[in-house]
């Protein structure tokens, strides 16, 4: 298991750049075959557009089913914790609509 901590990269994430940056490093994990802890611990922020474009974006990449085998979230704040599940709900709909 492998721990990606978003702390190290800052505390407040609220931009679509960050997050697809955020995202290329997250899928470099993924790909390597383990379980990877998003770890928010110490994370203030995290907006609709970021979790969109940081987690539910790993869908196109991925089957839900396979995200939530190889992924695992820690330390969200209950505002992140929607921020994240509101993301991962649209993004799948839009995706099943297809």
């Amino acid at each position: 298991m492998v721990n990606f901590k978003f702390i190290d990269y800052g505390t407040d994430f609220g931009t679509r750049d960050m997050g697809q940056k955020l995202r290329q490093k997250l899928l470099e994990l993924i790909n390597s075959g383990e379980k990877v802890v998003l770890d928010f611990t110490g994370v203030n922020v995290v907006s609709n557009s970021f979790a969109d474009e940081c987690i539910a974006k790993l869908l196109i990449e991925m089957p839900l089913e396979d995200l939530k085998h190889c992924t695992t979230f820690r330390g969200l704040n209950p505002l992140a914790e929607r921020s994240v599940l509101v993301a991962l709900q649209r993004r799948y709909k839009v995706m099943n609509e297809m």
